[in-house]
């Protein structure tokens, strides 16, 4: 029986504040509301860069979780491991799932769209949010991974950087990406693993390139490498190569200022999500075969001395 149609759930019930507060009471609560999830943020990026271990946590999270914001990335983490896909009790009731009874959602950062001086503006509002594992529906299965061939097969297809075998790179070079010329240059030879990672690592390059000049590749070579290992891990690529001791490093241990840390963040985010959009796509594309056509021209009668009748006018 469902209870839902005859009771409020829980999550839908307003909260009792103990009276109205006026607007410059609400505005101070919300302020410090903001403050502190943004403490809690700048918190978890700042530990997340603590040692090695701490790093491939957040990692291997950012890997299993349903994309998000980086900030919510962070703060969800700091929140539970666990997370893979949360949504606000509105999203899932859009798509008519209900919350278990008795759940507590997770501090949250939800778009939201507000008018101001007739324009409307895009901003945030920090409400709770609900993973799928505490919504009455069938819970996704683990998948299987992917065969190497088939997940090669995906990365290669159709990438907006071209890709091309080098028969002479240098001794230590496995892949490298070339802004000039927009083109991935990779060791033909090495194992299905090993150019998995290398050609993401460069994809990662690639996607960090702002096309103005500025593009510097030991600026941007911990994100890249980071954002291989999220690849590599969200599809059950093996990852036991990866240590990121020299990443913490750069980052001086999560001491550096926490804006900078969480632009880190955001950087190894994008390049992955964009990689990973780009490899699913492919994956789910039907394969092409050939079927006749149900609407093919005709070649049509030829007139006695080849001409054709004149068509009436209209």
């Amino acid at each position: 029986m469902d209870l839902s149609k005859y009771l409020q759930n829980e999550a839908e019930t307003p909260v009792d504040t103990g009276g109205q507060l006026s607007k410059e009471e609400y505005a101070a609560l919300k302020k410090q509301e903001r403050e502190e999830v943004w403490g809690e943020i700048d918190s978890k990026a700042q530990d997340i860069f603590k040692d090695s271990d701490s790093l491939k946590g957040f990692l291997d999270f950012m890997a299993q979780c349903k994309p998000q914001r980086t900030p919510n990335l962070l703060l969800l983490y700091s929140q539970n491991p666990e997370i893979r896909q949360v949504k606000t009790f509105e999203k899932w009731k859009e798509e008519h799932k209900t919350v278990k009874a008795g759940v507590h959602g997770y501090t949250f950062m939800a778009e939201n769209r507000y008018e101001k001086d007739g324009e409307i503006r895009q901003g945030y509002k920090i409400c709770k949010a609900y993973d799928i594992s505490q919504i009455r529906t069938k819970q996704p299965e683990t998948e299987e991974p992917k065969p190497m061939d088939t997940l090669m097969g995906a990365l290669l297809t159709d990438t907006d950087t071209r890709i091309l075998v080098a028969d002479h790179l240098p001794e230590n070079v496995q892949a490298q990406y070339i802004p000039r010329q927009r083109t991935i240059y990779v060791r033909n030879g090495m194992s299905e693993i090993m150019t998995f990672h290398a050609i993401n690592r460069e994809l990662a390059c690639a996607s960090l390139d702002r096309r103005d000049g500025t593009y510097n590749r030991a600026e941007v070579s911990p994100q890249a490498f980071c954002t291989a290992y999220v690849v590599a891990q969200k599809y059950g690529v093996d990852t036991a190569g990866f240590q990121f001791d020299m990443v913490c490093e750069k980052m001086e241990y999560g001491t550096k200022d926490p804006k900078e840390l969480r632009d880190f963040v955001h950087e190894i985010k994008s390049a992955a999500y964009s990689i990973e959009k780009h490899i699913d796509r492919n994956l789910g594309e039907p394969e092409q075969e050939f079927i006749a056509d149900e609407f093919a021209v005709s070649e049509g009668k030829k007139q006695k001395g080849n001409k054709a009748k004149n068509q009436p006018e209209r």
